[in-house]
């Protein structure tokens, strides 16, 4: 767990009323070892492999997945259901280890809690304590993005993919040094190439970018509605 990581506006990763109660018993000792997977990383867990790593999801047999470009055979086809059932069973289990491990972190009143973030699931410290973590930090806050930088992400954030053209047009002015720095912080990546004359790149955000800013998806983003009731 990293501990400049803070959550923003976030609900645990599971919130489950009684979660010990929908926890089999012969299923408690896993959350130890979640909890230790979690803290060994420093980027999202996805649930299905964390699922493999506790051995609740077999490791799947060659002559089981079907080649690429080949239909797949009956056999295939039955055993590809079967997995995916056992993945998603799994992936439920999952659920309610971090609803457990959530609600213990409660009851104790730690400073985090698991959330899931950018496809998978983290530690991330809770928004009270970020006013510490700023402060202990302020090193890092340094190569905090300029406000050109966080124009340029916010347009490609909202209207990806989307080429450089597209994204100059909308903010006026040349992005070449900007779009650089945020694909070299590895919070932009390219995307393909647009179906139109020269085929140009198109840009989009990145893992990492909903990573660095606490988000499952992009569809976590706020509504253009939303902000305008901010300001």
């Amino acid at each position: 767990m990293k501990d400049t990581d803070v959550t923003e506006n976030q609900q645990p990763a599971s919130t489950a009323e009684t979660p010990e109660a929908s926890l089999a018993p012969e299923l408690s000792h896993l959350k130890g070892h979640l909890e230790a997977l979690l803290l060994s990383i420093d980027k999202p867990l996805p649930a299905e492999k964390a699922g493999r790593a506790l051995g609740l999801i077999p490791e799947e047999k060659p002559e089981t997945a079907a080649k690429a470009g080949q239909e797949p055979t009956e056999t295939q086809k039955k055993a590809s259901a079967k997995r995916s059932a056992v993945v998603e069973s799994a992936e439920r289990v999952i659920e309610q280890l971090v609803a457990a491990l959530n609600a213990e972190y409660e009851t104790t009143s730690r400073s985090f809690r698991i959330e899931r973030v950018a496809g998978g699931l983290r530690v991330m410290t809770q928004p009270a304590f970020a006013p510490t973590l700023s402060r202990f930090h302020k090193d890092r806050q340094q190569t905090r993005l300029s406000k050109a930088g966080v124009e340029t992400l916010a347009i490609i954030a909202y209207r990806q993919p989307i080429t450089r053209a597209e994204l100059e047009s909308i903010r006026g002015v040349s992005c070449g040094e900007v779009l650089k720095s945020l694909i070299d912080r590895h919070l932009v990546g390219i995307r393909g190439r647009a179906e139109e004359l020269g085929r140009p790149l198109l840009y989009g955000t990145t893992r990492q970018f909903l990573d660095h800013f606490g988000l499952s998806s992009t569809a976590d983003l706020p509504s253009p509605e939303e902000l305008k009731a901010a300001l």
